[in-house]
């Protein structure tokens, strides 16, 4: 939101199957929604916890339908000065990627969410991101450092669909153009192709924009939180993203 909010509490609302399901009617491979259900509140009360962001409310809805698929909705409330909350990316400035590198998990996990679930559901399992609530503490620290600072004048983050999501909503607001330069991605995998660098949804990660002159001052910033700040591209007059891999073209596409 705007140039980054603080976050203060979370809320929730969490989609189950009954949890008097009986077991001999489960589909193969679907765990049991009881397991299911103190999985998800582990996992959301463990990342919020070492995060030092509290749970203050929620609900839970019980369907037969959330069986093969439970869903999970979270809301955020955080706090922003008034003149932080509008985003002002202009041709020249530059785009750094910010926080923990890129890996092949994630790919394709919005999409997951929506898709058919059948015993060969096991075989999606990179579509489930890694999470890493200490680089988010750290990376939360260092970008509300470098909003007080001034170092920012955008910022998306990189949720469903990654990179792409993030770049195209910058462009988008900022009613200009993108070239990016996927090489430049910090990565903690070797020969990512161009597409994983694009869909990958690891956390952790923020799409960052600044003006030239203090591209140094914000990686001084994120060095400080021993995270990586990588300029990896520019914001250009028109309307179009262009992204480059090993020199050759792989997007170029409207904004629209």
């Amino acid at each position: 939101t705007g140039m980054g909010a603080k976050p203060v509490c979370n809320t929730d609302v969490f989609c189950f199957a009954p949890p008097d399901t009986p077991h001999d009617t489960l589909p193969a491979g679907v765990l049991h929604p009881k397991r299911v259900m103190n999985g998800v509140v582990s996992g959301v009360r463990d990342y919020g916890n070492r995060m030092g962001i509290p749970t203050v409310n929620g609900a839970v809805y019980f369907d037969p339908r959330y069986l093969g698929n439970p869903l999970v909705y979270c809301g955020n409330v955080g706090l922003i000065p008034v003149d932080k909350a509008f985003k002002e990316a202009l041709p020249g400035d530059c785009i750094v990627a910010v926080g923990g590198r890129t890996g092949r998990d994630g790919i394709h996990g919005a999409t997951m969410a929506s898709a058919e679930f059948d015993d060969a559901s096991e075989e999606k399992r990179p579509t489930v991101q890694v999470g890493d609530p200490f680089t988010e503490k750290l990376l939360l620290e260092a970008t509300l450092e470098a909003m007080q600072k001034g170092l920012i004048v955008g910022i998306q983050d990189m949720g469903a669909a990654g990179l792409t999501s993030s770049s195209f909503e910058m462009a988008y607001r900022a009613k200009s153009g993108l070239e990016i330069d996927l090489d430049k991605i910090p990565t903690r995998e070797p020969e990512m192709a161009a597409f994983e660098l694009l869909l990958s949804e690891s956390q952790e990660r923020m799409l960052l924009v600044t003006q030239p002159e203090k591209v140094e001052a914000l990686k001084a910033v994120f060095e400080k939180w021993d995270l990586h700040a990588e300029e990896i591209g520019k914001v250009v007059s028109g309307n179009r993203v262009k992204m480059l891999k090993g020199g050759q073209v792989v997007v170029d596409l409207p904004v629209e």
